[in-house]
């Protein structure tokens, strides 16, 4: 399985980005997918997950109400909107799955700066 997201870049303060997470390759086996963020310094935290039917999804307590999984299995691709963005959301953004086999990808980031 192959990862590659989109929709980074600079925003100001309270806007608005949507991130997409496009997977291809033996796309049959994802099972849960999720996004993950890494700020300098910091380690990668969990931002949100979502599986397999879309029909769960989890949230970090940071970006409750401000961020929405979703996912569009007929286009193979994961999304992440994010609303009222603030500073602190300024890391790269990584999409993960886990697939039936319980193998793990990751894709190859996407930045996302929040300027105040």
């Amino acid at each position: 399985v192959q990862l590659v997201e989109s929709g980074g870049g600079l925003v100001q303060a309270g806007g608005s980005l949507r991130l997409s997470c496009a997977a291809s390759g033996n796309t049959f086996s994802i099972n849960v997918m999720g996004w993950y963020r890494q700020a300098p310094g910091k380690q990668r935290e969990l931002v949100a997950t979502i599986t397999r039917g879309g029909g769960s999804t989890h949230y970090a307590d940071s970006v409750k109400g401000r961020f929405t999984i979703s996912r569009d299995n007929a286009k193979n691709t994961m999304y992440l909107q994010m609303n009222s963005l603030k500073p602190e959301d300024t890391a790269v953004y990584y999409c993960n799955t886990g697939t039936l086999w319980g193998t793990n990808y990751w894709g190859q980031g996407t930045q996302v700066t929040v300027s105040s």
